[in-house]
């Protein structure tokens, strides 16, 4: 996968990482960069095309398709957190909330563009994840649980796409300075080098890019008699 002159589509675009992925595919020279959002008018990055999806919603999904049928490569960026615990009081609620964007909301927009890349030659698809996909935390047990789940789509879909010549890309990273981690006492990695770094990845034709430290010692620790996720 070659950025220069490649086709870039991004949901979640308006702010935060998806808009680090945005200025990044321009800098490494993407002819084209579609920027997703629920509000298109939230898009205000010169040099991008702002188009409206939500990607919990089929029919814009299809419209986003039709209107864009030149993408290389797709970034499934959009997330939410519904900062819940397993036995709180609205945990099921938030659970259902958090997979429909993070684990539904990409595997349509994947099975959507999949046609797609295909037609243009294979090209790839980034799926944004974290390394709670192999981590849970009581404060964001079921969003952990929903990247988990999100981790599991990405090999199965590498797998299935991988005939058509399309490569597929997992970002696992900790805390970013975005909304998400506002109000959060942590070292936070700066988005934009998240996604320079995602990129490089893509380019490499890397299966998955661990863009910081705590994101390295916890895969790392998988295999070991003593897994992060058990601590």
């Amino acid at each position: 996968m070659n950025l220069q002159n490649s086709v870039v589509f991004i949901t979640g675009a308006n702010r935060g990482l998806g808009l680090a992925f945005a200025q990044a595919a321009l800098a490494a020279g993407a002819r084209k960069v579609y920027a997703a959002a629920r509000d298109p008018a939230t898009v205000t990055l010169p040099g991008v095309t702002p188009v409206k999806l939500d990607v919990t919603n089929p029919t814009q999904i299809a419209a986003a398709v039709a209107a864009c049928p030149d993408v290389t490569l797709l970034v499934n960026n959009s997330g939410i957190s519904r900062g819940s615990s397993f036995l709180g009081t609205d945990a099921m609620a938030a659970a259902r909330a958090e997979f429909e964007t993070n684990f539904f909301g990409p595997w349509a927009v994947a099975q959507a563009f999949a046609p797609v890349l295909q037609a243009n030659g294979g090209g790839a698809v980034l799926n944004v994840l974290s390394v709670l996909s192999w981590l849970t935390i009581p404060g964001v047990a079921t969003y952990s649980a929903s990247k988990a789940a999100a981790w599991s789509l990405s090999n199965g879909l590498r797998n299935e796409l991988r005939a058509q010549g399309t490569q597929v890309t997992s970002l696992h990273v900790a805390y970013m300075d975005t909304d998400m981690t506002r109000g959060l006492d942590a070292p936070k990695a700066a988005p934009l080098d998240v996604a320079r770094l995602a990129l490089q990845g893509v380019e490499a034709g890397l299966a998955e890019v661990l863009a910081d430290d705590t994101t390295r010692h916890v895969k790392q620790s998988l295999s070991s008699a003593t897994p992060a996720y058990a601590g």
